[in-house]
């Protein structure tokens, strides 16, 4: 994904020559490397720019109570914000994304913002519309690219949209790698299957522009072992550049786990478009009425592969909820379930393990029960 600042203005939606002198040529490349290429966009035009004037020359930006274009501040300054309730501002946004996929080769786009953070109750607009419908409209453009991410969306689970969960603090606790299970279960439940954790470390930029920030390569590591199972695995700040060689290598091994999965993760992503079942899946969800709902720093990827990261600091071992059945873990270990148990877990290991066939009286006992 080439992030933000790849163009000139916000609403130009081309590359800066002086950034990017050949972009067709670089995008053929990275796809001789094999890599998909996305684009960072956003519905944010930069105020008295030349785009700017053209579109409110055709009314397609939102307007204040005055008729003057809403001016709002966000992340990156003070922006106008296009008005995607008028149907011939969407198709110009959407011509403008044609043209990018045509004229370079670009594959998809990172549909940034978006939040009704962003819109005001009182916005004027070609039809009427709620911040929450506005949020809702820029999601519904991503259903046209076969390649799509958001961060904000509204009503519109089961839709085929990758959906990542909001930017987390480089922080243990409930703002940053505490949140990723217990979020990414209530996102897969709410409809969202295809999701994504934020970047690995956090995605939260003004920690990573603090004059005082420090990486903790502990937290970084722990932070990529708990993304390398879900569907998704994301990486912003490059871990050669921030880790030492044996943090970075453990990384590695968290990408590489990902990558060797990668089969598996593909074919949940096909049953959750037919069934919109969740492919990170809560216990309680597999093995209702077992108690499992308070379970939420481990997870399932689909129904056989049982996910146990480690999400506290300095923490080497870990309690493991394990339901009915026979576990292979990662390290060779069988454990029969249901049970609770402490688990080594190093700095060097991701917890997880795969289910096995059940014992035969097992299944006798399951027959029994029925």
């Amino acid at each position: 994904m080439i992030d933000d600042n790849w163009h000139e203005n916000y609403g130009t939606l081309d590359f800066d020559s002086r950034r990017f002198p050949d972009p067709r040529s670089m995008v053929e490349h990275l796809h001789g490397l094999g890599f998909t290429v996305m684009l960072w966009v956003c519905p944010f035009i930069t105020p008295d720019s030349p785009v700017f004037r053209a579109l409110r020359r055709m009314g397609y930006l939102i307007r204040d109570a005055k008729g003057r274009p809403a001016i709002r501040e966000w992340w990156n300054g003070f922006s106008a914000i296009l008005d995607l309730t008028h149907p011939e501002a969407e198709q110009w946004i959407k011509g403008k994304l044609e043209k990018l996929m045509q004229a370079y080769g670009i594959d998809g786009f990172k549909f940034d913002a978006g939040d009704p953070d962003y819109y005001a109750p009182d916005d004027v607009t070609y039809k009427p519309a709620t911040p929450n419908e506005q949020c809702e409209l820029w999601a519904r453009l991503g259903v046209h690219y076969r390649y799509n991410e958001y961060r904000a969306c509204w009503k519109m689970g089961g839709q085929p949209l990758v959906q990542r969960l909001s930017d987390k603090n480089h922080s243990w606790g409930p703002d940053g790698l505490g949140s990723l299970i217990p979020n990414g279960l209530a996102q897969g439940l709410l409809g969202f299957a295809f999701s994504c954790p934020d970047m690995v470390g956090g995605g939260q930029y003004e920690d990573l522009i603090r004059p005082d920030f420090e990486v903790d390569q502990e937290l970084f590591v722990r932070y990529a072992q708990c993304a390398a199972l879900f569907p998704m695995l994301q990486f912003s700040t490059a871990p050669w550049r921030v880790l030492d060689q044996k943090h970075a290598a453990i990384c590695i091994q968290a990408a590489l786990l990902h990558a060797e999965m990668g089969e598996h993760i593909e074919e949940l992503a096909v049953q959750a478009g037919l069934t919109g079942e969740p492919t990170i899946r809560h216990l309680a969800y597999r093995y209702p009425g077992m108690g499992y709902e308070a379970v939420k720093d481990q997870f399932l990827l689909g129904d056989h592969v049982l996910v146990a990261p480690v999400v506290q600091k300095g923490a080497t071992r870990r309690k493991v909820v394990f339901p009915s059945g026979k576990w292979l873990g990662d390290d060779g270990s069988a454990v029969m379930g249901p049970c609770e148990l402490e688990v080594d877990a190093p700095l060097e290991r991701l917890p997880w393990y795969k289910a096995m066939q059940p014992e035969p009286e097992f299944i006798c006992l399951l027959r029994k029960s029925c």
